[in-house]
């Protein structure tokens, strides 16, 4: 009888642990506490609109290519991918902004007519970064985080001086212009940390955006998650939603089940995709790998205060993916993680589907995502997200030179209080764990428990990190591991 393994949540890396764990041959449960799938990736649908909740960057898509390969598939097979021509454009100021192609080429052009010389620097930055690409995305990330000795190879050797700068040093040394440099500083914000605090190895994230190209799936990310729940089901894997887990049974040192809604349901794994820290509470305390302290004295990535918008008409001079840097980067950063409070005068990004996607918005009108990122633990109430909502609505107009509040239908807000509820997720963050020096590889949470046999973790607190890409990677990381020590 083939063993039986219960999976806790359903976001990206639980499904993708789903497939290859079925692909093998496990029986796989995957068990769901709301009512839809998806974990953070889930969809709002309102008054004809559609908003992806959680996610709504599709970087890396040779990342997600290599999964659908796995199962012999292809995104094609399930999604149609649209390439965001152009990709995204950054405010500064009113109607100063500054627009990136869907091609290095033309970035290039574009560098070179903001600061002299910079077109050339660029080139041999991107070289030095796809390069990185290479070594990182297609080697260092698929190996499970057990021993330093994965970090190290011929090509790491090569490189090791990056590993003890910062982003921020090495564009800061190479650009002049403060606005390429917040431009070159941006990608590295996906992994949860400042760019002052973030290996220069990790310029592999400014290849991501500027080599490989911003992508939008048709109906937006939830697609994806629609691909991967047709793949799990095709494997055999089961999903019950509304099926909150209540604790983890261990008995003399192994999972053996877990409980659900009241209900004991036996497994001869258990695997969680939940929150990592959320999921060691569903154990008795001699149980659990990691104390309150050591999750207390972790830096997180941030947290967000997301508002969801319906506008009844068509919104002017900006694209699907739009960023306003018009205040100091820098203060807010230091409001996110050195001194943690709601920032005075926040940086901001909004996204409006229905730019790519019709089916985002109903004819004439405009869909709105607004995203403002914020430090996780703070205090959430509905008085701070209105003043929040108006802060950044009120330099929207300005910036962008229109008119937009009296244009709203509908606004939703989701906040830190939302992600503990709806995710379990510690002190409300939104991006897990940030991928600092001191928290990367072997340094992050482990896949496989250390106190208890046959219990597992995936996901974004533990290896390789935040995001979408790195979530899918570690569903396959987790599954190499299960299989390897289940021989």
């Amino acid at each position: 009888m083939n063993k039986k393994i219960t999976i806790i949540g359903s976001g990206f890396s639980a499904l993708a642990a789903s497939c290859y764990l079925a692909q093998s041959g496990y029986d796989v449960t995957i068990y769901e506490k709301n009512s839809t799938i998806g974990g953070r990736a889930r969809q709002l649908k309102k008054e004809g609109f559609t908003f992806d909740i959680g996610p709504t960057w599709y970087w890396m898509p040779d990342v997600f290519e290599r999964f659908f390969a796995d199962f012999n598939k292809k995104p094609s097979d399930f999604y149609e991918l649209i390439k965001l021509s152009p990709a995204y454009q950054v405010y500064f100021d009113k109607l100063d902004f500054v627009t990136i192609a869907d091609n290095l080429d033309d970035i290039i052009v574009t560098f070179e007519s903001i600061e002299k010389g910079s077109g050339k620097v660029l080139k041999q930055f991107m070289n030095e970064a796809q390069s990185n690409y290479n070594i990182a995305i297609k080697e260092l990330v698929y190996r499970p985080g057990e021993s330093p000795l994965e970090l190290i190879t011929l090509e790491t050797a090569k490189k090791v001086n990056q590993f003890f700068s910062t982003i921020s040093k090495d564009v800061r040394k190479r650009f002049k212009n403060k606005k390429l440099i917040q431009i070159l500083e941006f990608p590295v914000l996906f992994l949860g940390a400042k760019p002052s605090d973030t290996p220069s190895f990790y310029s592999f994230m400014n290849f991501a955006d500027f080599g490989l190209g911003t992508w939008h799936p048709k109906n937006g990310m939830y697609s994806v998650i629609l691909a991967m729940e047709s793949l799990a089901k095709a494997l055999g894997v089961k999903i019950e939603t509304n099926s909150n887990v209540e604790k983890i049974i261990v008995e003399s040192g192994h999972a053996v089940g877990i409980e659900v809604n009241g209900k004991k349901i036996k497994s001869d794994i258990v695997l969680s995709g939940a929150d990592y820290h959320h999921t060691e509470t569903l154990l008795e305390e001699k149980d659990r790998q990691y104390s309150e302290k050591y999750w207390d004295n972790k830096t997180f990535a941030p947290s967000s205060l997301l508002f969801y918008v319906g506008f009844d008409k068509k919104i002017e001079n900006v694209e699907h993916h739009s960023l306003f840097f018009d205040v100091d980067f820098d203060i807010h950063a230091s409001d996110i993680y050195d001194d943690p409070k709601w920032p005075n005068e926040p940086l901001f990004y909004a996204s409006f589907p229905s730019k790519t996607d019709e089916n985002s918005a109903p004819e004439g009108k405009e869909a709105g995502i607004f995203l403002v990122p914020i430090a996780p633990g703070l205090n959430d109430t509905l008085t701070f997200r209105e003043l929040y909502f108006d802060k950044i609505i009120t330099r929207f107009e300005k910036l962008t030179n229109q008119k937009v509040k009296e244009n709203i239908i509908f606004k939703e807000s989701f906040c830190v209080n939302d992600f503990i509820k709806d995710y379990n997720s510690y002190k409300g963050n939104a991006y897990g764990m940030a991928n600092t020096l001191l928290q990367t590889a072997f340094l992050r949470p482990k896949l496989k428990s250390k106190k208890v046999k046959n219990l597992y973790f995936t996901g974004q607190l533990t290896v390789p990190g935040p995001g979408v890409p790195p979530s899918l990677i570690s569903g396959k990381l987790v599954s190499d591991l299960i299989e390897k020590y289940q021989k």
